[in-house]
């Protein structure tokens, strides 16, 4: 006698997973997870590098550009304020920036420009390096003892660059990239790698 089409017979139900299967993929998973665990906290260490580094260059880049614009000297420096304003003071390595133009006479009032944050979100990243950048309205880098009330001095070394190291502090260095920021003499704004020394085969290096 032929059995109905379609008809499940009894017991032939869909099969689910064992006790034993499930401790398996469990153990399998977290050994997986294990692995994957090391290599994802330098990688969020590195990006946390890079964030900083990234608005350091564009803080830079952007007093260069307003020095041009407004055809006058312009300050870039770090704080430890996270004020925008005219009592923004500066502060070597700080967390905050600020970009500020140079009064031109005695009467001239200095103007701030933009402020920023640079570590709000990449907890554990230092940076060393000046209290103070200024740009000429060329948009060259320049040296000047007194850019104005409230602000740092701004120096230059006899090779004209200026740098900002920034990496990993204290214990969370273990597998970090490092990163330096670099502004040159004539106002060039880079990122590089201080592992590396620049060359034709390493674009990314840092100059010796």
């Amino acid at each position: 006698m032929l059995k109905p089409a379609g008809r499940r017979q009894p017991g032939t139900g869909q099969r689910g997973f064992t006790l034993i299967e499930l401790m398996v993929t469990i153990t399998l998973l977290a050994l997986l997870l294990g692995l994957a665990a090391p290599a994802f906290t330098v990688w969020t260490r590195n990006a946390k590098v890079r964030t900083v580094s990234d608005t350091l260059q564009n803080g830079a880049r952007l007093a260069q550009t307003e020095a041009v614009r407004r055809n006058r000297q312009v300050v870039f420096f770090l704080s430890n304020d996270s004020t925008c304003d005219a009592t923004t003071a500066p502060a070597a390595n700080g967390p905050f920036w600020a970009i500020r133009s140079v009064a031109l006479t005695a009467g001239d009032a200095a103007v701030t420009v933009q402020c920023g944050t640079v570590a709000d979100r990449a907890e554990g990243v230092g940076i060393t390096g000046p209290t103070a950048i200024c740009f000429n309205s060329a948009g060259r880098q320049v040296a000047n003892a007194s850019p104005g009330a409230g602000t740092a001095t701004c120096t230059l070394d006899a090779t004209g660059l200026s740098s900002y190291d920034v990496a990993m502090t204290g214990t969370a260095r273990d597998g970090d990239r490092p990163l330096r920021v670099l502004v040159t003499l004539g106002g060039q704004v880079r990122q590089c790698d201080p592992a590396r020394t620049l060359s034709a085969s390493a674009p990314d290096g840092c100059p010796t």
